[in-house]
């Protein structure tokens, strides 16, 4: 059948009927035979479709108006059985609609486009929002990074300024003794490891603290 689009559809309906008139029945099956009623009844119902189906668009007949459609199918038919095939027309109902196979083809493959570029469509969406997280997060990394700096150099500057201060202060009290301890470190310094090997000028100011026994320092 065709929809009002000349849309081409195949359909598959069955009908349920009675009969009602065994004389006129008898007389239109060529006397009795049901292959024959189901041919003439098959008709019947196909022109039916064909002129329900031709004032409708796809979108109706598979939505709600099937039902409107179907009753007014059984109505027809009733008018036309019950005077001329002897029967009583219960019930008409379309078990499948279907498209053609090449335009089932046709269909798939527009929805199978319409899909993929939708999935390229998130899958770009997706990326972009992804890479925008990720020069978010690298741009808080580098600000976060650099205030932990600063706020280290900050502390490592109050640090190294009390320091000095420290140092300067035990030199104003006792020059010779911030001397010499400062010459303990270095000496613990340089003769950490055993194995070193230190060549100096023995009177450089390196030993001055090493020539007394008094820890004073040699004139």
């Amino acid at each position: 059948v065709f929809t009002a689009e000349k849309k081409r559809l195949i359909v598959d309906a069955f009908v349920k009927w009675r009969i009602t008139n065994n004389e006129q029945f008898y007389i239109t099956s060529s006397g009795g035979q049901l292959s024959a009623m189901r041919t003439l009844l098959t008709q019947r119902v196909d022109e039916g479709l064909r002129n329900q189906f031709g004032t409708r668009t796809v979108q109706e007949v598979v939505s709600g108006e099937r039902d409107e459609l179907m009753n007014i199918l059984t109505t027809d038919l009733n008018t036309v059985a019950a005077g001329e095939l002897g029967i009583e027309v219960l019930d008409v109902r379309v078990k499948k609609i279907e498209l053609p196979t090449e335009v089932n083809e046709s269909v798939y493959n527009r929805m199978r486009t319409e899909r993929e570029r939708l999935a390229q469509e998130l899958r770009a969406q997706g990326t972009e929002i992804a890479e925008g997280i990720r020069a978010n997060a690298d741009r808080e990394r580098t600000i976060i990074l650099a205030e932990a700096y600063r706020k280290a150099e900050e502390l490592r500057g109050n640090g190294d300024a009390k320091a000095t201060g420290i140092y300067a202060n035990a030199y104003n009290k006792d020059p010779e003794f911030y001397e010499f301890t400062r010459s303990l470190k270095a000496y613990q310094s340089t003769f950490e490891n055993k194995s070193d090997v230190l060549l100096i000028d023995p009177d450089s100011d390196f030993f001055k603290y090493l020539d007394s026994s008094k820890g004073k320092k040699s004139e």
